[in-house]
């Protein structure tokens, strides 16, 4: 009785992965991921920015400049998911990719996985030897509601607060938005012609850059106590998703369910803010 089901539980296994990072999660692959953390806490050490010191004597002494040590701290989540099949023959439509139930599971992690990397950009982090100091998005990374939605002027304004913290341009750049602030952006009556077309194509899904962000459609994201929509603008090592062992897949026969099979599906993720330079809050009025 064994055998069959362990090899169905590898496939399985396999299936569920690929669906996670294809289908599951829309802003996994834009953020900084860290595979294979234990523990309940991870930490991430930093090493902030130092200036040097002119020298302005011969044989002067040599200046001691000190390295300003920092960490990030990650607490880890356990999520879950299961579901019972009540006929063996379903078994074996579990290897096929395009099954609901695979698709059900791994989808729900996904979102899950979104979630958690949703909170952490606007959220609190904690930093400091044992992770206790927290550390919030400060005023001068959040770009007002002012009554609009998300219009040209506030994505440059995220433009600009990247670029005046000196945050590598040459690293990529995301913009999370919901469907509302793309139909913002075409509506809008700043738009020039040529950027017009641009975000046209963007809503069309023929591009998905404008303004050195790539945009990422996800309905998930939150909404302050004014209930306007939270737009994130962040760099990638801005944001760190830390994850546990792989994706954990078992089928077991449950015999107080009528030895019915049990689809169970689990993962441990955890995520912060590594840097409030490199992550912009805009509120936009839907």
């Amino acid at each position: 009785m064994g055998d069959i089901s362990t090899a169905f539980v590898k496939q399985f296994g396999s299936n569920v992965e690929m669906l996670v990072q294809q289908k599951g999660s829309t802003l996994r692959n834009a953020v900084r991921v860290e595979s294979g953390v234990v523990g309940e806490e991870a930490y991430f050490d930093q090493l902030a920015a130092t200036a040097a010191i002119k020298k302005t004597t011969r044989n002067s002494d040599t200046p001691l400049i000190k390295s300003d040590h920092r960490r990030r701290r990650v607490t880890l989540y356990d999520y879950e998911w299961a579901d019972l099949l009540d006929k063996e023959d379903k078994l074996k439509m579990l290897i096929d990719p395009e099954n609901a139930y695979a698709q059900n599971a791994a989808w729900a992690l996904g979102r899950s996985i979104d979630d958690e990397i949703i909170a952490a950009a606007s959220g609190t982090a904690y930093t400091g030897k044992a992770g206790g100091t927290a550390q919030t998005l400060g005023a001068s990374q959040q770009v007002a509601a002012a009554a609009t939605g998300l219009t040209l002027a506030k994505l440059l304004s995220a433009k600009e607060i990247l670029d005046g913290a000196d945050v590598d341009p040459m690293e990529p750049r995301y913009c999370a938005v919901t469907a509302e602030q793309v139909t913002d952006l075409l509506n809008t009556t700043e738009v020039k012609n040529a950027d017009y077309n641009t975000v046209k194509a963007l809503a069309m899904g023929q591009v998905n850059s404008f303004l050195g962000f790539n945009f990422i459609l996800c309905n998930r994201l939150a909404v302050d106590g004014s209930n306007d929509r939270l737009v994130l603008c962040w760099a990638q090592s801005g944001l760190l998703l830390a994850t546990a062992a792989d994706i954990n897949a078992q089928m077991d026969r449950r015999a107080d369910k009528s030895y019915a099979m049990q689809v169970y599906l689990s993962m441990g993720i955890g995520a912060t803010r590594m840097e409030e330079a490199k992550v912009v809050e805009i509120a936009c009025v839907e």
